[in-house]
């Protein structure tokens, strides 16, 4: 049995009356069972006013999660808020960490952490739920990591963020501690089922057609057609707007490849005129130029949810929308529109946090239990459980 719960404060300057309204609401709805675990997320004000510590010490089980731009729970929603997911189980275990600093490496530290883990429980978790730091590295390499000590597990979560331009006081989070450069975990043992759904942009743009990536190393494109990735977009037009353009990627070369196309975001040309990307962009594989449109964003985030209400047995949700949706949805006066829609799509009676994410990480498959894990941009990603 899992049970869960969504809890929330908009108190940001006082700690004591914060983590008073956290617990009232637990009080009022759970009754914890044998293990229990929470995922936090909140706006870097309230790391900053103490309010975060406060309320992660006062709760009697582990958390981990990230600080984020703006969120929704089944009671709340806004920009300006603390959210905790709490899930209880007396046959679920759970186990919680973060690892040392990957500013330089990420393997070493994810390995070392799992060393530590193994101890404890020597087998395999069903789920790892991971909240990696924002912008140190391409999101693939925090999920080859994962992979390489815990293979054939479903690895789900996101990058933090902030609501500055420039992400500056984004921070990962374990246990009222912050972090700038670690991985902060869930590691989720026992009689758990997760499944994943994926809502990405459906809209190419009139401009181009499919293009093959014909030079290409992790998430490092040279060539395009043949010719370098600069050239490619500058006869396209792109250039000078490429940066908030998304990419539909088939990843034709990839033995894992389940026919499920992912988007990746573009980061930066290097002085050779290769182009940067968020993820993964294997060679061979085909790119084709979408649209961010908020009425995509709208459709494809009210068909997701509508799914989840159709899953049998239900205990709760984690949804991890990319901050870029957001920023379209800025760009078109609607700023809280997934919230919104989740508010009046998901069925009250399933609890739920949604919070936006720099970087989403979530199988796109599974097939005979093993996962087809992917790093997305411009996704909107769901964890049910």
């Amino acid at each position: 049995m899992i049970k869960c719960a969504s809890l929330f404060t908009l108190e940001v300057d006082n700690p004591e009356i914060a983590a008073s309204e956290i617990k009232e609401q637990l009080d009022a709805k759970l009754d914890l069972l044998e293990n229990t675990v929470g995922v936090i997320m909140c706006n870097p004000e309230f790391v900053a006013s103490g309010v975060l510590k406060e309320v992660c010490d006062s709760l009697p089980f582990e958390l981990a999660g990230i600080t984020t731009a703006s969120q929704a729970v089944n009671d709340e929603l806004g920009e300006l808020i603390l959210t905790v997911f709490v899930i209880t189980s007396d046959d679920v275990q759970f186990i919680t960490g973060a690892t040392e600093s990957v500013s330089e490496d990420v393997d070493g530290p994810v390995m070392d952490a799992m060393v530590s883990v193994f101890k404890e429980n020597p087998e395999k978790p069903e789920l790892a739920i991971v909240f990696p730091p924002f912008g140190l590295h391409a999101g693939d390499t925090y999920v080859h990591a994962w992979e390489k000590v815990i293979p054939g597990v479903p690895v789900f979560g996101t990058c933090s963020i902030d609501d500055t331009a420039a992400f500056s006081e984004c921070e990962t989070i374990y246990n009222g501690g912050n972090f700038k450069s670690a991985i902060t975990y869930i590691l989720c043992y026992g009689n758990i089922h997760p499944r994943f759904l994926v809502a990405t942009l459906t809209k190419v743009s009139p401009l181009t057609t499919k293009a093959k990536v014909t030079k290409a190393t992790a998430n490092c494109v040279n060539e395009i057609n043949n010719v370098s990735a600069l050239q490619y977009f500058d006869d396209l037009g792109y250039t000078e707007s490429v940066t908030f353009t998304p990419f539909m990627i088939d990843f034709l070369e990839r033995e894992d490849y389940d026919g499920v196309p992912v988007i990746r975001g573009h980061a930066a040309f290097t002085e050779e005129g290769a182009a940067i990307f968020y993820g993964d962009v294997d060679e061979g594989s085909t790119i084709t130029i979408m649209v961010c449109d908020p009425s995509d964003i709208e459709a494809t985030t009210k068909q997701k949810l509508e799914q989840i209400n159709q899953l049998a047995d239900v205990n709760g949700a984690l949804l991890f929308p990319c901050v870029v949706r957001r920023a379209a949805l800025i760009g078109a006066n609607m700023p809280l529109l997934e919230l919104k829609s989740a508010r009046d799509t998901i069925h009250p009676d399933i609890p739920y946090m949604m919070g936006y994410a720099g970087g989403e990480i979530c199988p796109t498959s599974m097939n005979e239990g093993i996962p087809t894990n992917r790093f997305h941009n411009y996704s909107l990603v769901i964890l049910v459980i």
